[in-house]
Formats: C-alpha cells, sequence, structure tokens
C-alpha cells in the first residue's frame, strides 16, 4: 500500500508518520513539500507518486485568525483539499480528510450526528465544511472524520497552554458553557489507521462506501472540567509539581471570554456510526489525556 501523508509536521500528522508504517510505504511531505496555499501545485505531486491512499493532516486550524484569513482559510481547508481529491479520482486513490466540530452551529441539545444539519457560526467551520463539500463533489473514494479539541504533546493546544499557565499564574479562568469531547492526535491517527487497513479491504471486494464519520474522545466535559483534570494530573507528577504556581480554577461563561471568533456551545457528536462500521471503540478521553501527559517533556 502506498500512502502519501500530508501536513507530517502537525499535531494530527506526527503521529500518523508513525501509526501509518505497518500498513506499507509512506511518503511524508510538510507544508515546504506540499503548499496548500498554492493548490494547483498538489496536482503534480499526487500525479508524481502515484499514491493508493492519501491522508491529508494538513489544515488551516486558528479558529480565531481566521475570521481575518477568510480567503487564506478557504484556499486551505477548501480549494486545495478539493484539489487533493480530484488528484485522488484521477489515480484511483482513497482521500482520508479531517474536519471539524465546528461545522455544527452547537445548538442542539444532545449529541451531533453525522447527518444532522451543518451551521458553522465562524469562518473556519464554514472553510472545513467547504472542504467537506469539495471533496464530495468529485466523486472520489473518501472517508471524512470530524474531529474536536485535538490536543497532543508538542506543537500549540489546550494541553500545552494550560500547562505553561499553571506555571506562571495562581489562578486560572477557564470556559465552563461549551461542552465536547478533547481527543489526543494518537487517538486519531491509530484509528485512522485501523480504518484504512478495513477500506483497503473493502475497496478489493467492491463493497466500500465513501461517508463522513465522527471521530472523538469518548464522553464529554467542559474546558473548565478539562483545565482541572488536567491540573490535578500535573499536581500528581513529580515531573510538573514542582514547578506549579496554580491554586485555583474558576469558571466563567463565554460571555465573559470574548474572542474574535464564536465557539458553539455543544460539541457532543454520536460515536454510534463510526463504532458500527469499523468496529472500533472509542477512547475515553481522561485516559487519552493521562497517557499523553507521560509524553509531554
Amino acid at each position: 500500500m502506498r500512502i502519501l501523508l500530508t501536513g507530517q509536521n502537525g499535531q494530527v500528522g506526527w503521529e500518523l508518520a508513525r501509526s501509518l508504517l505497518p500498513l506499507g510505504s509512506v511518503i511524508t511531505l510538510d507544508r515546504h513539500q506540499l503548499d496548500m496555499m498554492h493548490p494547483e501545485t498538489c496536482r503534480a505531486i499526487i500525479q508524481q507518486h502515484k499514491p493508493e491512499v492519501i491522508v491529508n493532516a494538513a489544515a488551516y486550524t486558528n479558529v480565531d485568525l481566521a475570521e481575518d484569513e477568510i480567503e487564506l482559510a478557504n484556499t486551505i481547508n477548501a480549494t486545495a483539499t478539493g484539489i487533493l481529491a480530484e488528484e485522488a479520482r484521477k489515480v484511483n486513490a482513497l482521500l482520508i480528510h479531517y474536519s471539524t466540530d465546528y461545522v455544527f452551529d452547537g445548538t442542539k441539545s444532545t449529541a451531533y450526528a453525522e447527518d444532522d444539519v451543518t451551521n458553522p457560526i465562524n469562518a473556519y467551520g464554514r472553510s472545513k465544511l467547504s472542504g467537506e463539500q469539495a471533496i464530495q463533489k468529485t466523486g472520489a473514494d473518501h472517508l471524512i472524520f470530524r474531529t474536536s479539541w485535538v490536543y497532543s504533546a508538542r506543537r500549540t493546544n489546550f494541553l500545552l497552554s494550560m500547562l505553561k499557565l499553571m506555571k506562571t499564574r495562581e489562578t486560572l479562568r477557564i470556559v465552563n458553557d461549551q461542552t465536547g469531547a478533547p481527543t489526543w492526535s494518537r487517538s486519531i491517527a491509530d484509528i485512522t489507521a485501523h480504518v484504512i487497513k478495513q477500506a483497503w479491504t473493502e475497496r478489493h471486494q467492491g463493497r466500500f462506501k465513501s461517508g463522513i464519520f465522527n471521530l472523538s474522545g469518548s464522553g464529554n466535559t467542559t474546558w473548565y472540567e478539562f483545565a482541572k483534570s488536567i491540573a490535578e494530573l500535573a499536581k500528581a507528577d513529580a515531573q510538573f509539581k514542582q514547578s506549579l504556581m496554580i491554586r485555583s480554577i474558576e469558571p466563567i461563561t463565554t460571555a465573559e471570554y470574548p474572542s474574535k471568533a464564536k465557539r458553539p456551545l455543544n460539541s457532543k457528536m454520536s460515536h454510534e456510526k463510526i463504532v458500527n462500521r469499523f468496529n472500533i471503540v472509542m477512547p475515553d478521553w481522561q485516559e487519552c489525556l493521562r497517557l499523553c501527559m507521560q509524553d509531554v517533556v
């Protein structure tokens, strides 16, 4: 199996570069080797390597900055993604792509299913939804995974931001009225590898069906409770304990923490579809957090 991976240095891409290795030959590309800011350059790369699977982990992910860089966010998350899908169809490759819970507006009271009506409330969410639609229009074989609250032991994310702040502040005020599922990048990568292996068999047996699937941690929490869990684990670990200044974490509302981009209040997502299709168990977000913190240096 020849796999081409984009965005190799991102949170998910870094983990994918390792999780995909047992499946075959993996060609890893960073943003300098495949520049999603110039979408047309993607065509030559795909035609050069002619992969059998394309895993697109490259994305524009700065939610607040996207409000000012709408065109750039759309170029990377929609236009370039659509071109990858066009080229995937030409070489008969399976395209794996990652989307977001932010395609929903967060007004539903229960967990979102994949076929619920989308209604993104920020520029980032709109660009990712456009990417989904661009893929679907090409007719390429594809699997789109909607993730949420992604974190890892590297790059920039909520976990690392909290650990840094806890070393310099005694009190933190964290939003407590947005609900979702923190998702470890390694879980995303490992599940992706499992799914590709099954999808590979389905395609060769002529029974593969493209689709969108929710892929996030099991269980739900708020940003405030997420931060509290990080603090509890840090205080129990000698590696972190001595450098911590944090004494209290206070819950606040979204209205008390204004940001450039609006966030959905409810990002809970149902896992029934992915569990039934690929026979997997979604990992518990708290256990994943504990494991991930062991990798933080």
